[in-house]
């Protein structure tokens, strides 16, 4: 289905360097970058554009708009949001989406890759002690920065900063001017190898959600749509929250499948029952 075709990697950010290995060798595609396709028109990461949409809408986008411009039916694209992770608590999290759209064969298929691996971080630096600081924790020079008069400022913005003599010249040049500088993280996949390396897990769920067929019609990405809890008890045998089965489903015939004990355990820890404990 999809061999030898040509796959358009929708992005300006360098992210073909962990994306188009895996697809090329998984999927046996040409991978290509569109040139001059500016992904930055759905949103910065800076917040001088902001982004309008959900990351999966924004991801989708991206690729139609690419498609668009360069005449090509097969697509990807990812998008990433960072902030406090959604289950633990106080610890920033790095939340991927990537998209693959073959309109040729009438397939979208999504993967996601919540991890807790990342430096997102910002801070206001008032003196070069601070400066130091906070450049160490992020990782940098391997990781770059990005510098702001404020945090909510969106004007004047130093995007790219990946050298000491070029760090401190920007530390010069805002504190000359307001006394202080706001820096963070450039997340932007070329200056932030930690980011590369959830993308390319991303990438790797993909291929594996692609390469699973429909056992009917033999369409890829034969997912997981639902999981249905209700593991017993190994103690009182009372149904808990933990997935019993999951649901497999096709996206063209609607063929479903249920795998019960997904988990390889018939039987769930007492520890997690809300009758003995709760």
């Amino acid at each position: 289905m999809f061999k030898g075709r040509n796959l358009l990697i929708a992005t300006k950010h360098e992210k073909e360097k962990v994306i188009a290995p895996i697809l090329e060798k998984e999927l046996g595609v040409k991978c290509f970058v569109a040139e001059n396709f500016d992904t930055d028109i759905l949103g910065t990461f800076t917040g001088e554009i902001e982004r309008k949409d959900d990351p999966i809408t924004t991801a989708r986008k991206k690729c139609m708009l690419a498609m668009e411009a360069t005449n090509c039916d097969m697509a990807i694209a990812s998008e990433g949001s960072f902030g406090p992770h959604p289950s633990i608590f106080f610890v920033p999290g790095d939340d991927e989406f990537l998209i693959f759209i073959d309109k040729k064969n009438d397939l979208e298929i999504i993967a996601r890759e919540l991890s807790t691996e990342t430096n997102f971080n910002g801070s206001i630096i008032k003196n070069k002690t601070q400066l130091k600081e906070f450049a160490d924790s992020i990782g940098f020079p391997n990781h770059g920065l990005i510098a702001k008069s404020d945090k909510e400022v969106f004007t004047d913005i130093i995007k790219g900063i990946d050298s000491w003599k070029q760090l401190e010249e920007v530390f010069d040049y805002f504190t000359d001017k307001n006394g202080i500088l706001y820096l963070e993280t450039d997340m932007r996949a070329m200056y932030n190898p930690t980011r590369m390396k959830v993308i390319e897990k991303a990438t790797l769920k993909l291929v594996k959600k692609i390469n699973s067929l429909c056992p009917s019609c033999n369409t890829p990405g034969f997912d997981i749509t639902e999981l249905k809890p209700g593991l017993p008890c190994e103690i009182c045998n009372f149904p808990t929250r933990s997935s019993l089965s999951y649901i497999y489903q096709c996206q063209k015939c609607s063929f479903a499948k249920q795998e019960n004990y997904p988990n390889g355990k018939t039987t769930e820890n007492a520890m997690y029952c809300d009758f003995c404990n709760p």
